[in-house]
């Protein structure tokens, strides 16, 4: 995916071409966080509030295509039922 060299911030999500699920971007956006991955949101789309695009630092691209790519593998219900263990590993 693209890099932004004037940040050194690389591009590890993108909107589909033609996308408006904003929410999906968010999701990404939140499990990158939840891992430990500082994220920017970028949108160039006319409408100001619809992000099309995640940036990470270079150092975290690697980890983040691996994070987005397991979620995309397990899909919505594989995502519900890890966050389900993670909450129950966290009450023990």
């Amino acid at each position: 995916m693209a890099q932004n060299e004037q940040s050194g911030l690389v591009t590890v999500f993108r909107l589909a071409e033609g996308g408006i699920e904003e929410s999906e971007v968010l999701t990404v956006q939140q499990l990158l966080e939840s891992n430990g991955i500082a994220t920017v949101v970028v949108g160039d789309s006319p409408l100001p509030n619809l992000a099309e695009e995640i940036r990470v630092s270079a150092e975290d691209a690697g980890r983040a295509r691996e994070l987005i790519a397991e979620a995309l593998a397990v899909g919505p219900e594989g995502a519900e039922e890890a966050e389900l263990d993670k909450e129950a590993e966290a009450g023990t």
